[in-house]
């Protein structure tokens, strides 16, 4: 008996495409060829054009490793915080009603709509000398402008929305039963959360770890700002790719960029190892 293609796809089953079809596929192709592949393996060629000698001098430059060291360790501080704030957040918008709710969801997503400029603006009328508390905390010897404590504010600013986006959603469709029935059982408030909670996001939790992971690492407008990209003291690695363009070392800039382009596949690479485990581990 032959099944009707519109009767399979109702069903969910898979079906060949047609003319139409294969077209759209080719121009998928052909799209991310241009758009995505080929930017990467021109970072590739450029950075290693002058031999592996000339890349590994450029990405041992002092400067350069300073920078790629003031990119993660903003990862490893920003990511963790996030996901605390992530978590918090998720949880008390979906298991409490509460005055202002909806407040605190378009507060949430603030970062998402304001330009990372405008937040490093804001940071530095904010923070900075002149700004609303900068004298306050100049006279307590307390100086957050143009510092690595300003790169951390304000790539926790623009990272923030990541962790909670991923688990509103999920946690608003899960609903809170499990949780009201370990609570019945006596189960206190960490119980709860550890061995009924954390499993059921865990997927989700990681996935926007990761994203946030991302963007903390290629961040830029923000953190030009407010770091004020003093050479070897607050340049991460997007700002010393900008500067060693300047410099007209071109070399050097593709080296940095490849570091930067290795750790962004990294990041995919783990993204799609965690939703293919997810996926087994949900069948």
């Amino acid at each position: 008996m032959q099944t009707n293609p519109a009767d399979a796809s109702r069903a969910g089953s898979p079906t060949r495409p047609g003319r139409a079809g294969w077209g759209l596929i080719a121009l998928t192709y052909v799209s991310s060829a241009l758009i995505l592949a080929m930017p990467l393996v021109l970072i590739v060629t450029m950075a290693f054009r002058n031999g592996l000698d000339a890349y590994l001098a450029n990405i041992l430059a002092p400067d350069t490793l300073h920078a790629i060291f003031l990119t993660v360790l903003t990862a490893i501080v920003v990511v963790p915080i996030n996901i605390v704030f992530g978590v918090c957040a998720a949880w008390l918008v979906t298991r409490y009603d509460f005055p202002g709710k909806r407040l605190l969801i378009t507060i949430i997503e603030i970062p998402f709509s304001i330009s990372p400029i405008v937040a490093g603006v804001i940071y530095l009328f904010l923070y900075g000398g002149q700004g609303l508390l900068g004298p306050v905390l100049a006279d307590n010897g307390i100086k957050i402008m143009f510092t690595v404590w300003a790169i951390f504010l304000v790539s926790l600013f623009v990272t923030s929305p990541f962790v909670a986006r991923e688990l509103i959603p999920l946690m608003q469709q899960q609903g809170g039963e499990d949780e009201e029935a370990a609570l019945s059982l006596g189960a206190n408030g960490f119980q709860i959360f550890w061995n009924v909670t954390l499993p059921n996001i865990k997927w989700a939790l990681l996935y926007g770890a990761l994203l946030c992971n991302a963007r903390v690492i290629g961040e830029f407008g923000a953190v030009s700002v407010v770091s004020g990209a003093i050479r070897g003291q607050t340049n991460t690695l997007p700002l010393q790719i900008e500067l060693l363009f300047n410099d007209f070392n071109v070399s050097g800039a593709f080296a940095a960029a490849s570091t930067l382009a290795a750790l962004a596949v990294l990041t995919i690479v783990l993204k799609a190892a965690l939703e293919r485990v997810g996926a087994t581990g949900r069948r």
